[in-house]
């Protein structure tokens, strides 16, 4: 198959396409209507078409023979555990849940908050919940009350389902009392909140709402799945926004699976009965996509891991994983990655381990540095291909379509547009760019199926951050460019692109110099206010570890090849050393947060920080070194 014939044909007649796609899955009544439109002219895809995503992931399997192939794969190192579930098991597990939710009082068209941890009942919640039409909202278990509470209030659950405890690295992390603290806090009450003990010796306090877990599934009946409308709702899912309050995605039913199916056969090139891994969480959309529906409506065993890639116990967890469990697949986040090169530069770990199971290896998540490439290239027989999408897309919108035509890796770029996506870059008036042109990344409408179906009860911000800055185009709110051969290359969210005295620069251009020198694990560069030149760069890095390379020589090091391999207009002068880099739980690095305190702009510390006590650490460097606002004695300069 031709990728340009193929990638035509999906732009040229979107319907269609997406028509023939749609036979690849099973369902209950086959969709007339193929592409329409709702009330405020946004598209709609399969709006006669009932399907059920649970039965898909399945009990469609079991029908057709395969009830003993394991569908889930729960790793544990962090519990030592290492269970198994067969898509038979799996079913069971859960339509006594979902039976046990509808006795509790739950129907079709109600919402339901899922805040577990990485194990296998927050994929059978998930189901459950498809399984009778109950739409959900899993919350990443590392938010705060008060995140969690804001979004009870959103999205107005009649229930919660949590666990006891989840564990980051040695520690355990109690649930059940952040739960009680965010209805505290909400205003909306939700009716039940079920709770599956672990059984790790953390404090479960008993509210007169709470339900066991256990007792919810083992005394109920198994309940079959509930046709649904295509357009039904599956689930919300909130990302954050430049406003501060986060934006709940609403994801379909039918267009996400026929995405899904489409994207692990022929973008991952995932036969049937593969075993995939996406090591990230189910409170992502990583999670949501790639560790529970993709895989398993493609009938494939999905690893669900809780643990981390260094520390649990050390930078050897991947490999063994990919070893013990004979995985074919694996989608991860450049961070992990750079992770385990600082922990293991020279590869060592690596060498222990049988890796021949792995065909394919995607990064995804965050831009993609060439030296973190470079380095997993030297280190893995098989290639570390980039791709991108995001929350709202729900799938890849950028990749190197592998089930379609196997093109040439570009470093640095994440590949070309994925069917159904017609990707374009734009000036700031709307214009298309020429070749090489960086510019803002847009995508004509109709999207394609799976995609965004608006924002949880708030069109008017769904219209004004996706749909109203380009007229006739989605607003992806991420830089690029397309070379000579319509490969595309993201600069990064629009934030982080700076102006040094007229010029528009990438920070993300900045970091791949960096990125390159020997010494450097991990590293950021920021913009900064100037007085002069509007904003300057300033990189913070992290070392490898006993590497022992003077402050200043690092410093002349790289603001020389910055100045060789950018220019002298970059004007980056100041490179600093630090110990680690504010992260949120997921791994994504937080530049703007490092920008506000360097400009002496208030800030609030997000719930998803690894760590709040680094920023006292950043701030002390800035101090030091007299960067940005701050002086020696930790006043802001008026």
């Amino acid at each position: 198959m031709n990728y340009n014939e193929y990638y035509a044909k999906s732009i040229v007649n979107p319907g269609e396409f997406w028509k023939e796609e749609a036979t690849a899955i099973e369902w209950y009544n086959k969709p007339e209507i193929t592409l329409s439109e709702d009330d405020n002219g946004y598209p709609l895809w399969y709006k006669d078409g009932e399907l059920n995503l649970c039965y898909l992931a399945l009990d469609k399997h079991i029908e057709d023979g395969h009830g003993d192939q394991v569908a889930f794969i729960y790793d544990s190192p962090v519990t030592q555990t290492i269970r198994k579930y067969t898509f038979s098991e799996a079913k069971t597990e859960v339509a006594k849940l979902a039976g046990g939710m509808q006795s509790l009082g739950m129907k079709k068209g109600d919402t339901a908050i899922i805040y577990m941890p990485m194990i296998p009942q927050a994929a059978f919640a998930m189901l459950a919940c498809a399984r009778i039409g109950v739409i959900h909202s899993v919350v990443f278990g590392g938010f705060a009350p008060h995140e969690l509470a804001i979004r009870i209030d959103d999205c107005k659950p009649r229930m919660i389902i949590t666990a006891s405890s989840g564990i980051e690295v040695d520690k355990l992390i109690t649930y059940k009392p952040l739960v009680d603290e965010a209805i505290e806090l909400a205003s909306h009450r939700p009716k039940k909140v079920i709770v599956f003990n672990r059984k790790l010796g953390a404090r479960i306090p008993f509210k007169k709402y709470d339900v066991d877990y256990d007792a919810v599934v083992y005394g109920s009946r198994e309940t079959p799945c509930i046709p649904l409308n295509a357009t039904h709702p599956l689930y919300i899912l909130y990302t954050s926004g430049t406003t501060g309050k986060p934006k709940g995605v609403v994801r379909d039913t039918g267009g996400y699976a026929v995405a899904l199916k489409f994207s692990m056969q022929k973008i991952y090139n995932i036969k049937e009965g593969a075993v995939f891994w996406a090591a990230s969480d189910v409170g992502w959309v990583v999670g949501h996509s790639f560790i529970v529906y993709g895989p398993l409506i493609n009938r494939n065993s999905t690893v669900i891991f809780e643990g981390k890639p260094i520390k649990t116990p050390d930078a050897s967890t991947f490999w063994r994983i990919i070893e013990k469990h004979k995985v074919n697949a694996m989608f991860t986040a450049p961070t992990a990655i750079r992770a385990i090169r600082k922990e293991d530069p020279n590869g060592d770990f690596i060498k222990q381990y049988d890796l021949s199971s792995l065909k394919t290896q995607f990064l995804a998540g965050e831009r993609c540095d060439l030296a973190t490439l470079a380095w997993y290239n030297q280190h893995i027989p098989i290639p570390a291909i980039d791709h991108w999408w995001q929350t709202e897309s729900g799938w890849p919108m950028i990749a190197n379509m592998l089930g379609v035509e196997t093109l040439p890796i570009k470093p640095g770029s994440v590949g070309k547009a994925v069917c159904g996506y017609d990707i374009k870059i734009f000036d700031e008036e709307g214009n298309e760019a020429q070749a090489n042109q960086q510019g803002y990344v847009v995508v004509k409408l109709p999207l394609p199926p799976g995609t965004l179906l608006d924002l949880w009860k708030d069109n008017s911000r769904f219209n004004s951050g996706y749909l109203e800055q380009y007229p006739g185009y989605y607003f992806s709110g991420d830089g690029g460019y397309k070379d000579d051969d319509d490969y595309i290359y993201i600069t990064g969210r629009v934030d982080d692109v700076i102006n040094v005295a007229g010029h528009r620069l990438s920070t993300a251009e900045m970091e791949e110099v960096v990125a390159s020198h020997q010494s450097i694990a991990e590293c950021a560069v920021i913009g900064i206010n100037d007085a002069l030149r509007g904003q300057i760069p300033l990189a913070l890095v992290v070392t490898k570890l006993n590497d022992g390379i003077e402050h200043f020589q690092l410093e002349y090091e790289i603001t020389h090849v910055i100045r060789q391999q950018i220019g002298a207009v970059a004007s980056l002068r100041n490179v600093v050393i630090v110990n680690r880099l504010p992260k949120t739980r997921s791994g994504k690095i937080l530049r703007k947060l490092m920008r506000s305190i360097a400009d002496g702009e208030e800030f609030q510390i997000p719930s998803t920080i690894d760590d709040e006590t680094i920023i006292d650490e950043i701030k002390a460097v800035l101090i030091k070194y007299e960067i940005g606002t701050f002086n020696k004695n930790n006043t802001l300069n008026k």
